[in-house]
């Protein structure tokens, strides 16, 4: 199943173009404004969200409704394999390809713009692993109370453009008035920038941030298999 899901995954070009090329070509956008060029590196954690955002309120809603809309999860049932099988291949696929479209952003920052890579390798794979976690937990939600393809793709989309703000696309994290920036830190792709921030200028990510990561992917679990439905 895995062999034949990546398969289809690799066949979409919307997907590809979304969770592994957007995030670099963002941030070689970014390096085009002046204005911005002195602080590109400042960009770079949060164009690593954007794959992460892309992949799992984008892509893998929109690829599991397809599935429960045209039938295939209630067929899956008369097979040996397993609902549960194909959801758990789509979340490493997805979940993979953005950690993909991650390092993608990270490595043409450094080879194009010079920014330096993490100071703090080990805290960032952490911070990335827990904020993949969590995004894809906020995805598993929106595949749950979708029907339709059409409905994944409008919920996705709402969620999508305050994700990116949360991940400092429009305004970074940092540059906020405190009180924006304490409110912005408790939800997931907010936590996730800070961390990501800080792993990357070589400190420890604060525990408040990656509890936080935590919390609302257990959280987000809970709720996507209590909602959940296979036809």
């Amino acid at each position: 199943m895995l062999r034949v899901e990546t398969r289809l995954f690799l066949r979409e070009p919307g997907a590809l173009f979304w969770v592994l090329a957007f995030p670099s070509l963002l941030l070689l956008g970014f390096g085009l404004v002046p204005t911005y060029r002195g602080i590109i590196g400042v960009f770079v954690p949060s164009t690593v969200l954007v794959a992460l955002v892309t992949a799992s309120l984008l892509a893998l809603p929109s690829t599991l409704t397809s599935y429960r809309e045209r039938g295939i999860l209630r067929r899956l049932r008369t097979t040996p394999a397993r609902p549960a099988h194909l959801l758990a291949v789509q979340l490493l696929i997805h979940g993979t390809a953005a950690v993909v479209g991650a390092l993608l952003a990270v490595l043409i920052g450094r080879l194009v713009w010079g920014v330096a890579l993490p100071d703090h390798p080990v805290a960032y794979g952490v911070a990335l692993t827990l904020a993949t976690l969590a995004a894809l937990a906020t995805g598993a939600v929106v595949t749950a109370v979708a029907r339709t393809v059409k409905a994944a793709q409008a919920i996705g989309l709402a969620v999508f453009f305050p994700a990116m703000f949360a991940a400092g696309i429009y305004v970074p994290v940092q540059a906020l008035p405190a009180a924006v920036r304490r409110a912005v830190e408790l939800v997931p792709f907010g936590a996730a920038a800070r961390a990501l921030d800080a792993a990357a200028a070589g400190d420890l990510p604060s525990w408040t941030h990656l509890a936080v990561l935590a919390l609302w992917t257990v959280v987000l679990v809970g709720v996507a298999a209590r909602w959940f439905r296979w036809e």
